[in-house]
């Protein structure tokens, strides 16, 4: 008889843990989508000012068509990508057009004291910095998530549940090489 209550106390408490562990990974896949969805409010309000800023551009930029083109398409995909890591690796492309017209711009003096294009890039730069922020969360999110999923004892309950490791959102590897080399300065 006290057998068996040691041996039901046990598959409780058992039971318990589990249900434990499953609810912690849901309570972080959650704050993990819920951090995407911060971030995906500021990629809309990017993916709607670079219409404006493509069409402020193209009068003074004729002959960098095919970087409009480029940027376009970007947007394009970044606006149709469904799920979170097709978004990150779509948003990445978009981010190194976006970082291919701010090049461009500097061959147009007059581009660059234009009222309209200046306000245009004033909101693009403010969005960016809120992308970077909500960014920084999100990648929280996702380390604890991924923290969770990867450490022993939960990793064998992630396993059976399907939760998996998920991809963060980082730089692209294009931009990473303009971060990685020194900056060089002339006089």
């Amino acid at each position: 008889m006290v057998a068996t209550i040691i041996v039901i106390v046990v598959v409780v408490l058992l039971a318990l843990y589990l249900i434990s562990l499953y609810n912690g990974f849901v309570k972080l896949r959650n704050n993990r989508e819920n951090a995407f969805a911060n971030i995906d409010v500021q990629l809309k309000q990017r993916h709607d000012l670079i219409p404006q800023l493509v069409a402020s551009v193209k009068g003074y930029a004729a002959h960098e068509k095919t970087l409009l083109e480029e940027l376009t398409r970007a947007r394009t995909a970044a606006m149709s990508a469904t799920t979170i890591d097709d978004k990150i690796v779509a948003e990445n492309q978009l981010t190194t057009a976006l970082n291919g017209l701010k090049v461009a711009v500097e061959a147009y003096p007059d581009l660059k004291a234009n009222q309209n294009f200046l306000q245009l890039q004033g909101e693009i730069s403010d969005i960016e910095n809120k992308l970077a922020a909500t960014r920084r969360f999100f990648n929280s999110a996702t380390r604890e998530l991924n923290n969770a999923v990867e450490t022993f004892p939960g990793n064998l309950v992630a396993g059976m549940f399907g939760f998996r490791r998920e991809m963060m959102f980082e730089i692209a590897d294009t931009e990473r090489a303009q971060y990685d080399k020194a900056p060089e300065i002339s006089f």
